[in-house]
């Protein structure tokens, strides 16, 4: 496996080494102590989820708070999405930054993302089978999340505004401002 170092700290975009022939494909989807050696720090993944969407479904920008916070291990099965993390620790020397890749299930990228950052993507293909493992549980009341189309932020969702399709609960998340000033 190839580990790229991205512009925020502690965000990895991980390409896999994929082996093909006539009969098709095999990869390591994940290696725990490959992981560990290659992002430098030990993460204990404890639950994996999965999404099914259709083009223009944007699920983001979220995140746990405290002791539930989650870091993230992210690929596309099948279809394309726009990934994106936005680094929230207040002491890191990216706080305030995104960065954003394309996983597909052509490429077979992932995206790792460490606990205290914002996560969303958006669907570019038709239909994306999205999967994720998770360092630490889901807890309903740790929820938290910033607004996708935060102006600070800024970010390309490279789809028109009028093509994006959110949840309820994702149209009215709060701005960056908002979350920091709480």
């Amino acid at each position: 496996m190839n580990v790229l170092e991205t512009k925020l700290k502690d965000c990895f975009i991980i390409e896999p080494k994929v082996h093909e022939d006539k009969r098709g494909y095999f990869f390591e989807t994940f290696n725990l102590k490959t992981f560990h050696d290659k992002i430098g720090f030990n993460v204990n993944f404890v639950q994996d989820n999965e999404t099914y969407s259709s083009k223009g479904v944007l699920r983001g920008l979220h995140f746990q708070k405290g002791k539930y916070a989650q870091a993230k291990l992210v690929r596309v099965i099948k279809g394309s999405v726009l990934d994106v993390a936005v680094d929230l620790r207040p002491n890191s020397p990216t706080f305030g930054q995104y960065e954003t890749v394309e996983l597909s299930g052509e490429n077979k990228k992932q995206f790792f993302v460490p606990r205290g950052f914002a996560h969303g993507f958006v669907v570019l293909s038709e239909t994306a089978l999205f999967a994720y493992k998770c360092d630490n549980f889901y807890n309903k009341e740790s929820e938290g999340g910033i607004i996708y189309n935060d102006t600070s932020l800024n970010i390309n969702w490279q789809l028109p505004e009028d093509q994006l399709l959110l949840s309820e609960k994702d149209k009215v998340l709060p701005s960056l401002e908002s979350f920091l000033n709480e």
